[in-house]
């Protein structure tokens, strides 16, 4: 064989080597690549529908499109198809720094709304380019409102970034759902509702000026089959609306029951050592003040946890009866001498609608979870939840004394025990003749009696 010909074989036979390898290694990825399925050929909408509203979606390069219209309701384009368990990735960008968009998941439709075009409900992963910055948030359309709102993760905010496209990640397995917007870590939420549901794409309904601007998905595509989740931080904070249980990532983070939803273990009543004989109810997971004559600690009296805190997270659900008074008070001393309810700072809880007090005091500071006769709470509806209904209240004390009240997961308001500004509220308040109020080292956290019924559950703490 000439040298040429050698040649020749030799080339032939190092390419052979080199596809060889490279199919090999398509081989060996090929089950990675596969676990994912595009829900979007980027040619037609073929496996979507339009539901809701009148705006439009199209497609344009590869993109599906959906296009702002005035004098329309919220638009969903949905896939025909439900899902279970998933992992979602898709890219969107919207058009304008008020417009608004978001990604159902497990979601349903009533049919017979709007007129039969139907009604999107059910779990939403928010995208929101406004000054508020809740894109990741995770939203109940149409049915429990916001259950995750970014005040609970505000590093989280500066995640999106306004006119590109942002990487959306969404995992729903089991009765967790998770969101990242860009590999950051938005939120995280333990649901016990919809464990299967079609995936949508919304245009939300728009102001006139808004009018014909635009929404972008691109590289939608998903895995149903062999998930494996992605790696969250430990000390991350869940909404967890399984009632009076700890997730297991809830109790490596340190989080605590202070009610088992059982018996009274862990409280006793602020009179004695004992949990009150009358006036308190514990049924089917919850615990309940029960009515009595509307003034304070007259039936059973207020219950206290047996335990004191310094630096805490606090998260309660609470559901008031029409009129109802009752308040969650923490650095509770026992110190004080009082007639009436125990002493100390008070998340108040109070039917703003039907209850004096809500007229009482300065500005409003003893509404709905207003710091008690001090500070009052952010006045804004959306977080206030109606009478019969459950909310969900926090409260977050750091080391350094900050403390920050949550309700419904949107900060209603904060301050520093023992600044300026504090002792300049308590000097004017019903609290000035109490030395040194609200300024303990440590305390018990408090559930009041005044005399009207209120239900609490899901209470769980964590030290700081």
């Amino acid at each position: 064989m000439n040298k040429t010909k050698q040649l020749f074989t030799l080339r032939i036979f190092v390419s052979a080597c080199c596809l060889s390898l490279f199919l090999f290694a398509c081989q060996r990825d090929k089950p990675v690549e596969d676990n994912w399925q595009s829900l979007f050929d980027g040619k037609s909408l073929e496996g979507w529908k339009s539901v809701g509203g009148d705006a439009p979606y199209t497609i344009e390069d590869s993109m599906i499109v959906g296009t702002m219209t005035k004098g329309t309701p919220n638009s969903f384009l949905i896939t025909e198809k439900e899902y279970v368990d998933f992992i979602l990735e898709v890219e969107v960008k919207l058009e304008g720094a008020t417009t608004n968009s978001g990604i159902q998941t497990r979601s349903h439709l009533d049919s017979a709304a709007n007129d039969g075009k139907g009604r999107v409900y059910g779990r939403q992963v928010e995208i929101d380019p406004t000054p508020r910055a809740w894109t990741g948030g995770i939203y109940d359309e149409a049915r429990r409102g916001w259950l995750y709102p970014l005040d609970l993760n505000e590093s989280a905010k500066t995640a999106f970034k306004a006119g590109e496209f942002n990487h959306i990640r969404i995992e729903a397995i089991g009765n967790e759902m998770r969101t990242w917007v860009n590999d950051v870590p938005v939120s995280a939420v333990i649901d016990t509702i919809d464990n299967s549901g079609f995936i949508g794409l919304q245009v939300h309904s728009i102001p006139d000026s808004l009018d014909g601007l635009k929404v972008y998905f691109k590289n939608i595509k998903i895995q149903t089959e062999n998930l494996i989740p992605k790696d969250f931080p430990q000390d991350f904070y869940w909404v967890n609306l399984a009632s009076n249980q700890l997730s297991e990532q809830e109790e490596k983070a340190g989080y605590q029951l202070l009610f088992n939803g059982q018996n009274s273990d862990g409280w006793r009543s602020a009179r004695s050592e004992q949990f009150p004989e009358k006036g308190w109810e514990i049924k089917d997971g919850i615990i309940s003040v029960l009515p009595s004559d509307g003034g304070e600690s007259t039936n059973g009296g207020d219950i206290i946890t047996n335990e004191q805190y310094t630096a805490f997270d606090l998260s309660f659900e609470f559901r008031l009866t029409e009129g109802a008074n009752s308040g969650v008070k923490y650095f509770v001393t026992l110190q004080e001498q009082t007639s009436g309810s125990a002493i100390g700072l008070e998340y108040q809880i109070l039917d703003d609608e039907k209850h004096p007090d809500a007229k009482m005091g300065r500005d409003g500071n003893r509404t709905l979870a207003s710091l008690y006769d001090l500070i009052t709470s952010d006045r804004n509806p959306r977080p206030r939840r109606g009478v019969g209904t459950w909310n969900r209240g926090r409260i977050v004390v750091t080391p350094d004394n900050k403390v920050t009240h949550y309700l419904n997961g949107e900060k209603i308001l904060e301050y520093v025990r023992g600044s300026q500004d504090f002792l300049d509220l308590v000097a004017i308040s019903k609290y000035k003749d109490w030395d040194k109020f609200g300024q303990a080292e440590k305390g018990h956290i408090l559930l009041q009696d005044h005399g009207d019924a209120v239900s609490f559950r899901n209470i769980k703490i964590k030290k700081l």
